[in-house]
C-alpha cells in the first residue's frame, strides 16, 4: 500500500469524522432513544418526540456543515 500524501490526509480525516457523525445520529434516531421521548408530554404545544427528532436533525445538519467547512483547507 503506497503512503498517503499530505493532501489526502485531511480528506481521509473528514470522511472518518462524517462517518462517525452519521453513525452517531443513526444511533440517536433509533429505538432506545426514541422510546425515551415517546410519551404524551408536550413542550410549547409540540409533542416531545417530534421536538427531539427535529432538534436531532438540525444538529446533524449543523455538525455536518461545520465538519465540511472546518476541514476544507
Amino acid at each position: 500500500m503506497p503512503p498517503i500524501s499530505p493532501q489526502e490526509r485531511p480528506e481521509q480525516r473528514r470522511g472518518q469524522r462524517l462517518l462517525f457523525v452519521g453513525l452517531l445520529f443513526a444511533v440517536l434516531l433509533n429505538f432506545p432513544f426514541l422510546g425515551v421521548f415517546n410519551h404524551d408530554a408536550r413542550l410549547a404545544g409540540i409533542p416531545v418526540l417530534y421536538l427531539y427528532v427535529l432538534l436531532a436533525w438540525i444538529a446533524l445538519v449543523l455538525a455536518t456543515g461545520w465538519l465540511v467547512r472546518s476541514t476544507k483547507n
